[in-house]
């Protein structure tokens, strides 16, 4: 049986480029979808008949309805170690074998520091500025040294980006639901209360992940504390912040302004009101999109294909 496979949201059509895809191509018929889907049921049209879905994290969600309408489907994988957008119980009840692969470092560090330097020193409208011949020097920047950092979720990449902002001369103080004084001592960081963290936090960085009880956990209330000179910056998920609230105090001017790389809607509309917003950095969700990042999602993408095909799946990942 030669088996079709689909590869998502290639957004700048590199997966085929990415990694060596020969030890599956005499085997599968691989099409590649460069644009996202605009609707469920356009997803259900263009991917029926196909054996083998590969996924691009979290871009096209795989729910339960999802699933039932691609009767051939036998092997979905997604980029990375997990995938909140799979119904994984459907999976199963269907008997498609769900795997993931493996990542590159930490890739979101650096957007999270590019949005804060853009917000703090305006590197890239400077530049945008010298190339059009405009006169010299408009902007009075803020050194992120002395500033305090609130990290809200200190987990893996929280820790992370605690280590950088403290290289930057910065103070770290951090809050989430679980976290221990014990884990911000271990940490270098020290751990405040929610109500304290907004409130003295010259910039907020969220680093939660997406769950029914971190979604809109960022909202009026929260925004309402922070300084008016103050930063909230949002590389995690898009719904963690209340949007409508985060608009509203942007356009007020109630808050400094934001950098997103993650929004509620993705592709972000071109009519959305962010994009009108002279106080707001955006980045289409570029954090874990590194070459090294996509090298390793796309080897790891090919050797989860091969080893189904030799009827011994990898990386398999399980309801729980």
């Amino acid at each position: 049986m030669r088996y079709r496979c689909a590869v998502l949201d290639d957004y700048q059509d590199i997966a085929l480029s990415s990694a060596d895809w020969s030890s599956v191509t005499g085997e599968i018929d691989v099409r590649v979808f460069n644009e996202p889907f605009a609707t469920p049921e356009e997803a259900k049209r263009a991917l029926a008949g196909f054996h083998i879905i590969c996924a691009m994290r979290e871009r096209t969600p795989f729910p339960r309805d999802l699933i039932g309408a691609l009767p051939d489907l036998k092997l979905l994988i997604t980029t990375g170690a997990k995938n909140n957008s799979f119904d994984l119980a459907a999976a199963a009840e269907r008997g498609v074998v769900v795997c993931s692969t493996g990542g590159h470092g930490n890739p979101t560090i650096g957007i999270v520091f590019g949005l804060m330097l853009e917000l703090t020193r305006r590197i890239g409208f400077e530049n945008a500025r010298m190339k059009a011949g405009a006169r010299w020097q408009v902007t009075l920047g803020t050194d992120l040294e002395g500033l305090t950092l609130g990290i809200v979720g200190l987990g893996k990449l929280g820790r992370r980006v605690a280590t950088v902002a403290q290289a930057f001369g910065m103070k770290v103080i951090a809050w989430s639901q679980n976290l221990t004084t014990e884990a911000c001592r271990a940490a270098g960081v020290e751990h405040v209360a929610k109500e304290e963290l907004f409130a003295t936090a010259d910039i907020v960085s969220v680093h939660l992940v997406l769950s029914p009880r971190s979604r809109g956990l960022i909202g009026a209330a929260e925004l309402a504390l922070m300084k008016p000179t103050a930063y909230l910056i949002n590389t995690a998920r898009g719904p963690i912040v209340d949007e409508s609230a985060l608009i509203a105090a942007l356009s007020e001017r109630r808050i400094g302004g934001a950098g997103l790389d993650v929004f509620a809607t993705e592709p972000l509309p071109v009519d959305h009101p962010f994009r009108k917003l002279d106080n707001v950095v955006l980045t289409p969700h570029l954090g874990y999109v590194s070459r090294q990042n996509y090298a390793r999602y796309f080897a790891d993408t090919v050797e989860d294909i091969r080893a189904f095909l030799d009827g011994k799946p990898v990386r398999v990942i399980s309801a729980a």
